[in-house]
C-alpha cells in the first residue's frame, strides 16, 4: 500500500523532506497544528502547552493505561505566519535524536485542498539515519490520516 505522506531522504545529508496532499482547506489544515484541541485529537497527546506565535513554546505528553507519562517533547516556535509557516524546533525527552529543526509550510492547492511541506533538519545525519530506521513513516502516515479524517468533521 502506497503512503500518501512522502518522506524524502538523500543519502550523506542530515535532513528530510516530507510531502503531504489534504482534502482540507488551508485554514483547517494550519488549525490542526496550531489549536491545542485538535492537535490532542490527531496526535492521540496532551497538550500542556501550545503558544501558537513566534517565539512561543509547546510541550506534549503521551500517557499509557496507568497514566504514566510514556513520551514528553517540545520545542519553540521561531515563527509562525497564519496558513503559510510554522518555523519550530523540536525534541522528545530522553530521545537519542538531539534537537530538530522543523520548517512547516502550508500551500493552498484549490479551495478545498491543500499542501503541507515539511523541511526536518537533525543534529546529524547519523541520529537521522537512526529515526529512519524505525517505523518512522508508517507513523507519519497514519498521523497524517488522522488528521485529515479528524478535522475535515469541520467543514
Amino acid at each position: 500500500m502506497e503512503l500518501k505522506t512522502k518522506v524524502h531522504a538523500e543519502d550523506g545529508r542530515q535532513d528530510i523532506t516530507i510531502t503531504r496532499e489534504f482534502d482540507l482547506p488551508i485554514d483547517l489544515l494550519f488549525k490542526a497544528y496550531v489549536e491545542a484541541e485538535f492537535v490532542e485529537q490527531w496526535m492521540g497527546t496532551k497538550v500542556i502547552k501550545l503558544e501558537s506565535k513566534k517565539y512561543g513554546s509547546y510541550e506534549f505528553e503521551t500517557h499509557n493505561p496507568q497514566a504514566q507519562i510514556t513520551l514528553r517533547m517540545g520545542g519553540t516556535i521561531h515563527d509562525l505566519v497564519d496558513n503559510q509557516k510554522i518555523v519550530r524546533t523540536f525534541e522528545m525527552a530522553g530521545a537519542p535524536y538531539g534537537v530538530q529543526l522543523e520548517v512547516y509550510e502550508f500551500e493552498a492547492l484549490t479551495d478545498g485542498t491543500s499542501k503541507l511541506n515539511m523541511h526536518v533538519i537533525y543534529e546529524s545525519g547519523t541520529q537521522r539515519d537512526q529515526l529512519l530506521k524505525m517505523p518512522f513513516r508508517q507513523g507519519l502516515n497514519m498521523a497524517h490520516s488522522r488528521l485529515e479524517e479528524i478535522i475535515s468533521k469541520l467543514k
